[in-house]
């Protein structure tokens, strides 16, 4: 080779890396360029540097780093550069090379100073090696390295800087780790609103138990100022304020998710507003602010928004209303503000009372009863049990449109109606008005959300049990003393001392990333999925001791829903946000449809829609009609919030809200009838009111385990368990216990008294086929029995 040719390759080189390496290159290019400095001797510098990436910062959860795909060089345009410097590389001598560096105790430690643990190690090295190995050629400097390690001119260890830079290409995050915890640093959030830190703003709060007049004298002071905000944690309670206002003649508008109301004339904003908490603006001024059921700040998945409204409204004054267990949590944040809070506490205007006996039974239910369930199944099962007994109930769950609630509550609430009876799940808690004179809880289990989004079945918290016993003696209903009581006798100690503990103090505030935040970590993960940027966002997060980050599964099921769509990473972000139900198959792949129709730059329009939900729609037949109804109501739900966010593509907002009233009226039929329907899917084997459908060995199994989970939970509450009664002394079967828990119907014990008997006389027939008797009988004539 030419002394030209070889000058010309060494000079493309890199500069950096024409002094960086020794082998066994021409001799042309030793005589000009001298012996190269050996890249292990650069090691310990690099590894001195690392030690401040790493130190001071609590180690990542490198289980959530995704390694990226590098693939192998093909052939070059200009010819293996490397092979004509030295030689071509014998593949059988690098992977021994590659093994050897592997087992390198002290490569493995040096990789672990620049965040290689031993697992994201082992994949660094596995796609290291095919990389080498499959490539058609390689990059000058590593192929002269190799070379030299194969003629014994340099050390194994001489890889380790080839093998950091493969590494940092499969897992970008170790590039930037600094930056990305500095982006994901969550900690003095009070900075993050300027606008309010420049006001001294005067902090009020309402504490007090339901029904003490705390929201009142805030909503009081509201109305009389010339500008104000209210932000409510429901749409109920958001129509609630902006109804009272506007018929006190205080302009408001309505701002929810899904619906934006002006009242003024010329579309002017009024001077007040009443919103959901997630919707109130942190940059308008207003005399006063109501922030409603402030200890909603704990909330594992919306806390966050309760933490912004404290934190950044720019108001004079901010009335908080809610339970004194966020007292000493919001005193802490307000003092980091430099603000101080006034505490003004309520007692409950009207009586309440804990009984001494349970329910037992619903022939005892009375009129203002309310039956609270934790399940859909309960609420099915108990409204049947009412209707054989001919009574009429209302029903409220929390799946149910804001329309049919209200109508529910005005038919329970009116005396000249027949329904006296209410069955509900803990959606009475708030944002209704109820005329309850006795809450009976059917269950103490509530299925829960633990912190990392896991599943839970707990009793119910004290905070809880008080929100919705609080329901009952309402000081504005016809019942001005209220009675709490269950419906089992082994609950009821139990109740009372979830009621009589205190309230455990709210400890820590919500905190949620933004748009902005997650933009400048994908700036520097760009091919991470949004999924898998806010799990490592959450990970690399640094909070005070006073938040904690919100729980993300509902965003990051989205966001794995809509992955493989291409949208830019701010709508993808506004699509993840929202709120759909996960549980709901068709609302899922509404989600997932829109999202497509707008990656194609296709308008939704109102005939679009009407096709895709296949509008008209019928009156339920039965209770999978009834659940499919609300799940279309939820799709309409689902367009409205999105047609606020991007209104060229959603541009029929007003025709699709005059269609979800329609909608919300033929599911109100379906509710009021929801006895029939029940009945009707009963027959048609298209409801299980518990999933027992494994049949009666799956159901005698769910009994004794819920038994025991109700002994289990008695004991661990330290309440004396109830003894086993004696013979004859009032004895309960098991199948009267069954039908009292719900867990059996009149209706399926029949069937499974035939299907008993049937299975009885087919192993007769078939022990009589084959000769052998039942034991301890004898063949007889058949003689007519008693029944």
């Amino acid at each position: 080779m030419s002394f030209p040719r070889c000058a010309l390759l060494w000079a493309r080189l890199p500069a950096g890396r024409q002094a960086g390496h020794r082998g066994a290159v021409c001799s042309a290019v030793r005589a000009h360029c001298g012996p190269f400095q050996g890249a292990l001797g650069r090691v310990p510098a690099l590894a001195a540097s690392s030690s401040s990436a790493s130190g001071g910062s609590k180690a990542p959860n490198t289980s959530l780093f995704v390694p990226l795909t590098v693939k192998p060089q093909g052939p070059r345009a200009d010819g293996d550069v490397g092979a004509e410097l030295t030689r071509p590389l014998d593949k059988n001598e690098v992977k021994k090379i590659l093994d050897k560096f592997y087992k390198r105790k002290e490569i493995q430690k040096l990789g672990a100073d620049y965040g290689l643990d031993a697992r994201l190690f082992h994949q660094a090295f596995i796609s290291f090696r095919n990389y080498i190995m499959q490539s058609h050629s390689l990059d000058v400097d590593i192929h002269i390295i190799l070379n030299d390690i194969c003629f014994s001119a340099a050390h194994v260890d001489d890889l380790f800087p080839f093998f950091l830079r493969h590494a940092k290409q499969i897992f970008p995050v170790l590039e930037c780790k600094d930056d990305l915890r500095k982006i994901s640093d969550l900690r003095i959030p009070p900075n993050w609103y300027p606008e309010a830190r420049a006001i001294q703003r005067k902090i009020i709060f309402h504490s007090g138990p339901t029904n003490s007049g705390k929201t009142y004298h805030a909503i009081q002071k509201y109305l009389s100022a010339k500008s104000g905000v209210y932000c409510g944690p429901l749409k109920l309670l958001a129509h609630e304020i902006f109804e009272k206002s506007n018929a006190a003649g205080v302009p408001c508008d309505l701002v929810t998710g899904e619906e934006r109301v002006t009242v003024e004339p010329d579309g002017k904003q009024a001077t007040h507003v009443s919103c959901t908490v997630e919707m109130c603006s942190v940059t308008t001024p207003y005399e006063v602010a109501v922030i409603d059921e402030i200890q909603m700040i704990r909330d594992p998945a919306r806390g966050w928004a309760w933490t912004r409204a404290l934190l950044g409204l720019c108001a004079e004054e901010i009335h908080l209303c809610g339970e004194s267990a966020a007292i000493d949590l919001v005193t802490e944040l307000m003092y980091t503000t430099g603000e101080d809070v006034e505490v003004r506490n309520y007692k409950r205007l009207t009586p309440i009372t804990v009984l001494d006996r349970a329910l037992e039974s619903l022939e005892n239910l009375q009129p203002g009863d309310c039956i609270v369930c934790f399940s859909k199944n309960d609420i099915y099962s108990v409204s049947r049990q009412i209707e054989m007994q001919g009574l009429e109930s209302a029903v409220i769950y929390g799946s149910l449109p804001p329309g049919t609630k209200l109508a529910q509550a005005k038919k329970f609430n009116d005396p000249s109606d027949p329904c006296k009876i209410l069955v509900a799940t803990d959606a009475i808690g708030m944002g209704l008005n109820l005329s309850i004179r006795r809450i009976i809880f059917y269950s103490l289990l509530k299925p829960t959300m633990n912190e990392k989004g896991e599943k839970e079945i707990e009793p119910i918290t004290t905070s809880q049990a008080l929100q919705i016993a609080g329901r009952a003696g309402r000081f504005s209903s016809q019942f001005k003393e209220g009675e709490v009581t269950t419906m089992y006798r082994e609950d009821l100690s139990l109740l009372k001392e979830i009621l009589n503990r205190p309230v455990e103090p709210i400890k820590s505030a919500g905190l949620h990333p933004t748009a902005e935040q997650i933009e400048m970590f994908a700036y520097h993960l760009p091919d991470t999925t949004l999924s898998n940027l806010i799990d490592i966002f959450v990970d690399f997060s640094q909070v005070d001791g006073q938040y904690f980050v919100c729980n993300m599964d509902d965003f990051k099921f989205s966001a794995e829903l809509i992955q493989h769509i291409p949208l830019s990473l701010r709508v993808r972000y506004v699509f993840c946000t929202a709120p759909i139900n996960k549980k709901q198959p068709f609302v899922c792949s509404s989600l997932l449809q829109f999202a497509r129709q707008y990656s194609r730059n296709e308008p939704l329009t109102f005939a679009w829609l009407r096709r895709y939900i296949k509008w008209p729609l019928l009156s339920p037949k039965n209770i999978k009609d009834l659940m499919d109804l609300e799940a279309v109501h939820d799709v309409l739900d689902l367009y409205l919030w999105l047609s606020y966010r991007f209104m060229d593509m959603f541009p029929d907002a007003i025709l699709i809200r005059d269609l979800q009233k329609e909608l919300d009226g033929i599911i109100q039929d379906g509710v009021h009838n929801i006895t029939k329907l029940i009945k009707i899917s009963e027959s048609r084997k298209l409801l299980n009111l518990e999933n027992l459908s494994s049949g009666p060995q799956a159901l005698l199994s769910e009994a004794s385990k819920g038994q025991a989970r109700r002994m289990r939970i008695t004991k661990a509450a330290g309440s004396k368990t109830t003894e086993p009664a004696s013979p004859g002394a009032g004895k309960i079967t098991l199948a009267s216990r069954l039908v009292q828990q719900g867990l059996l119907t009149p209706d399926m014990l029949r069937q499974l008294e035939k299907e008993w008997l049937t299975q009885q006389t087919e192993q007769g027939k078939e022990r009589a086929e084959s000769g052998t008797p039942l034991k301890g009988l004898r063949k007889k004539k058949k003689e007519p029995t008693s029944d």
